[in-house]
């Protein structure tokens, strides 16, 4: 009854008929990628996106005969391109993890649809309270439930979101057959967070919107990266699509970014120098543009040069917690010197 009560209540916050729950959120992506797509089947796959879906993606799915391609889908005319007769499903995530680039759900829904393809939206980081991809025209919603929803750091889980057709052999083979269950307790330390979601994702948009205006200003960064700031250059997309621009966010420096980040884990007090996002704690992180070029994306020419242009040499991720502004912001100061 537990879990039901939670895929009752995520479907109602995203406007859909149903939801299935899972261990985790890439075990959510992992069961809905294996329940749309066989061998043959072609996916489209946003080139910059959670790092554990791009390299699943790149590893597992061609392994089950599963072919796939990444296209900036910030652009709707570079999916139309990539588009094929055996093309199953687009998959995007907006805002993107790193870098927090947008994706026009309605326009690449319009794509997928004249193409006979459903569109899948990991909307982890906007949350339900900031955007209804289902409304846009999505036929999935993605949450990995371990970030905003749940929002206190205490409990794994994903959710897929949709028709209730389309999610019933989801539920049979994800959880049955796969065992990916998210477990009572889980469920109910995700339930208690979501009492508060509102209240904490206004809070935290609140602190990123204080935090992005000092950092954009600090003479050692270089770029600021935060959709919810007019200094980002999707910034009209966001004001038309979310109606809350979430609390992470991403900035570069002037070069030297390795020394920077070894810096910050060194000297930060308030913050913790860590991976995840979406608790009521800040976390900040550094993630190399090599690396997670190489490792995760797989992207060479133009698309990593465009990829290079948002990061720089890397960038600092930052979950923009709870916390006093004032504390959050001295803290950052105090770091960069």
């Amino acid at each position: 009854p537990t879990l039901e009560l939670l895929e009752a209540r995520l479907a109602a916050l995203e406007q859909a008929e149903a939801a299935v729950s899972f261990a985790t959120g890439m075990a959510a992506v992992t069961a809905l990628f294996q329940d749309r797509l066989q061998a043959g089947d072609h996916l489209v796959l946003s080139e910059v996106c959670y790092a554990g879906v791009a390299e699943y993606a790149h590893h597992a799915l061609p392994r089950a005969g599963i072919s796939v391609t990444t296209v900036d889908t910030s652009d709707p005319q570079q999916v139309a391109a990539a588009m094929r007769p055996e093309t199953r499903l687009v998959h995007i995530e907006t805002p993107a993890n790193p870098i927090l680039k947008l994706t026009d759900i309605a326009a690449i829904a319009d794509v997928a649809h004249v193409y006979g393809a459903e569109l899948s939206v990991d909307s982890t980081i906007a949350t339900p309270i900031g955007t209804k991809p289902i409304a846009l025209g999505a036929d999935y919603v993605v949450h990995s439930l371990t970030k905003y929803l749940c929002g206190h750091g205490d409990a794994l889980g994903g959710v897929v979101i949709g028709k209730a057709d389309r999610l019933a052999g989801l539920r049979k083979d994800g959880l049955i057959h796969l065992g990916a269950a998210l477990s009572p307790f889980s469920a109910y330390l995700i339930l208690r967070g979501m009492e508060t979601l509102r209240i904490r994702m206004a809070r935290h948009e609140a602190n990123a919107r204080l935090v992005e205006d000092f950092l954009a200003q600090h003479p050692k960064v270089r770029k600021t990266l935060w959709p919810g700031s007019v200094r980002h250059p999707q910034h009209e997309l966001a004001r038309a699509q979310m109606r809350n621009f979430s609390g992470l966010l991403s900035f570069s420096v002037k070069g030297g970014s390795l020394d920077m980040a070894r810096q910050l884990a060194d000297r930060l007090k308030v913050f913790s120098y860590a991976v995840s996002l979406g608790k009521t704690r800040s976390l900040l992180f550094y993630i190399p543009t090599d690396d997670i070029l190489r490792a995760s994306f797989r992207l060479e020419g133009v698309a990593a040069d465009a990829y290079r242009d948002w990061a720089g040499e890397g960038v600092f991720r930052v979950s923009v917690g709870l916390e006093e502004p004032d504390d959050l912001i001295g803290d950052l100061a105090m770091a960069l010197g």
